[in-house]
Order: structure tokens, then sequence, then C-alpha cells
């Protein structure tokens, strides 16, 4: 059992379990939730190995489907575990939060709708003196892109975006979002939160640009054709002397590239795109979301050093961010291409990590297919990148 809040009157409760059987899953993460009273938000993370719907319809059973979204997942983190095949839930309550629940209906194209129409959830939200709003879309269905400028539209600059796009554990076939009791698909669901506290938002990828800035000098959508008028598959393999075997066989060349992504240059930071393939015939590279043409970009490197110093910077960057106040509790959208960088006793460090600045306070989240993370400027939108939202 997660221990509640230190303060009574405000509490965030996390559950989880590895039961492969629906309904004791279920039954094992509600426990520390029900033990709390009734909340204000319950975040359902679960693999898609469970029947959501049947997990979505015991929540809202329990608490009202006004208070349920949630989504599928490539694994889940919740209190000193990081998991593939669990189900973790998130919930807040108490004394000095509003929330707010959205969700949209989008298509292959139709994300920045969806997006949009969840956003709206802020109409109805009682303001506090800080509101963020969290993003679940999903993660197989067009740019991933589009949510962020969609949710921007009707956000603007006052409200931070935070989220992550659903997984199916690595099957690549199809994302569910859980809105309520529906289960839905190529939609996105959203949580406006506004509190009396501060928030804090930590994001860092701790990758390192192996190359000067380079023009993107053609691309469409997720497809990057030409860096500096050469193309863009040809240009990465060289920089990094690729072996003939990544060369010349596709999937080799897909677990080879997962730690050497992309960065898009942006004012004041670099924004990773996860490099999912490449067309041997076009001599392009497959990306799951836009690199825009007329940009700068880098050929990125790292290793798992890089990803446990990023898990930790994300984690600390929250909690400072929360003015001096005492934190009570962590939400964590991690990518899962980060996840596969490491080995298995290496993702146990990465759970230490966390551990070492959140103490025992609740924590969860989950492994996502991209990670949303917008407080200022141009983007927000991550690959091979941790997102933290802290609350005091």
């Amino acid at each position: 059992m997660v221990p509640a809040t230190q303060e009574r009157t405000r509490w965030i409760r996390v559950g989880s379990s590895l039961d492969p059987d629906n309904d004791r899953a279920v039954e094992e993460a509600l426990q520390p939730l029900l033990q709390a009273g009734k909340p204000k938000l319950v975040l359902l993370f679960a693999s898609a190995t469970h029947d959501l719907e049947c997990v979505a319809s015991r929540l809202a059973d329990a608490f009202g489907e006004d208070v349920v979204i949630g989504c599928s997942t490539a694994g889940e983190l919740a209190p000193d575990r990081s998991s593939l095949g669990g189900l973790t839930l998130w919930a807040l309550g108490g004394e000095g939060f509003t929330v707010s629940l959205g969700m949209g209906q989008g298509g292959p194209e139709g994300l920045r709708q969806a997006a949009n129409e969840a956003a709206h959830c802020l109409d109805r939200l009682e303001r506090r003196a800080h509101t963020v709003l969290v993003l679940l879309a999903d993660g197989l269905c067009g740019d991933q892109v589009e949510v962020v400028r969609g949710a921007y539209d009707v956000a603007g600059v006052e409200v931070p975006l935070v989220g992550g796009c659903a997984g199916d554990d690595l099957a690549m076939q199809r994302t569910h979002q859980v809105f309520g009791r529906r289960l839905l698909r190529q939609s996105v669901v959203a949580a406006a939160i506004s509190s009396d506290a501060p928030l804090g938002i930590g994001v860092s990828h701790c990758w390192e640009p192996r190359s000067a800035p380079m023009l993107v000098t053609a691309s469409t959508g997720t497809e990057v054709i030409s860096l500096d008028d050469r193309p863009a598959l040809d240009v990465l393999l060289e920089a990094f002397e690729a072996p003939e075997d990544v060369r010349t066989n596709a999937e080799i060349f897909t677990s080879w590239v997962t730690t050497r992504p992309l960065g898009i240059r942006r004012r004041d930071r670099i924004e990773i795109r996860y490099v999912a393939g490449a067309d041997f015939t076009r001599r392009s590279l497959k990306t799951i979301a836009e690199v825009p043409q007329g940009g700068l970009a880098h050929l990125m490197q790292g290793d798992g050093h890089s990803v446990l110093e990023a898990t930790q910077q994300a984690c600390e960057m929250a909690a400072q961010a929360l003015e001096g106040q005492p934190m009570q509790g962590l939400l964590l959208f991690d990518c899962v291409a980060r996840r596969s960088v490491l080995a298995e006793d290496r993702i146990v460090e990465e759970v230490q990590r966390i551990n070492s600045v959140r103490g025992d306070l609740p924590v969860g989240g989950f492994y996502t297919y991209g990670e949303i993370a917008r407080t200022r400027g141009a983007g927000g939108f991550h690959n091979q990148t941790l997102v933290a939202l802290a609350l005091a």
C-alpha cells in the first residue's frame, strides 16, 4: 500500500498489480484508493493484455464514471517498480484540487481536432492558482504533434500541457483510450487539474548532439527525405560509421538506431524524434512525429547512462518547480524507447533514481509511444524523453 500524503486534506494514492487475472488485478490495485475516500481523478494505465473496458467499468462502479480516464500502455510505473503487462491506478482527491475531464474522437488524420475537443474541458474547470492539462492520446494514429497543436489552440500560453501517447506492449497494432466506461480508439482524453498549490513540470532526455545542425531540406509528415540536400538515411549511416548489416537489414537497423535519434532544434531546447525505421529504396528515415521541412536537426546519441541521468534530472526539475512547497506525489510519462535501452538491472536503477527524488511519496505513470510537455515556446511533443509532473 502507498502511504497517503502528509497533509490530510489533499491526497494522492497509487495502486498497482502484476496479476495477469483481470479481476484480481483490479481488486489489488483498488485497495489503496478505496482507503482514501472519493477521488476527483483516477488515471488508469494498463497493459493491452487486460480487458480495459472491464477495468474501466469496475472503476466507474467504485468511484463514478465522471472521474476516470486512462489508456493502454507499453509498460507501467508504480512505486518501487517498472513493469510490463501490469496495471497502475493514479488518483488524487481532497481539498485544494478541482478537475474537469474531456475527450475528442478523431481519425487517422484527426488528432488535432480530437485534442481540441478534449481540451475544452478547461472551459468547465473551476480555476485555482495553478492549472495543468493532462493529455492521453492514441499512440498509433496520425502525427502526434497535432495533439499538442490542437490542445494549445484551447489552452493558449497560460496552461501547460503534459501527457503521453498510449501503447500496446510494442505490438504496434492498436492502442486504446478510456473515458469513463467507454473504450475508445483514435481519440484524445484529457484531465484539466487546477490546484491551490504549485504544480511542477520536469522534462529531460540527456541525448547529446553528434553533429552540427543540419537543414531539413526535404520532409513530408513523418518521413525525413534529405538533410543538407543529401539522403537522410545515408547521412545518418555515414555519421555513425554503421556496420554493414545495419546498412542492409531493416530489422537490425531499427534496433541499432534506437540510441541514435534525431534532435529538432527549438529556440531554447532540442526536442527528440525517435527514428522508427528507414526506407532503403528512397534512402529516407521514418519517424513517429513530424520533422518540419526547413527546420534544423541534429543527429543525437545516448546510452543507458544518459537515460538514467535524464530520469533523475526530470524528477528533480519537477520537484524544484514547486516553489519550495513539499511534494505530494509524481506522475510520470516515460518513453518505451528509453526503457528498451536499459538492461533489466538498469531498469531497477531507473526506479531507484525516481525514488531518490520522491522518497516515500506516491508515484505512478506509464511507458508511452511519445511524450507531451509544453511549458513555453514552440513545440511540446517529445520522443525518448521523460516528462514528470509534481504536485505540491
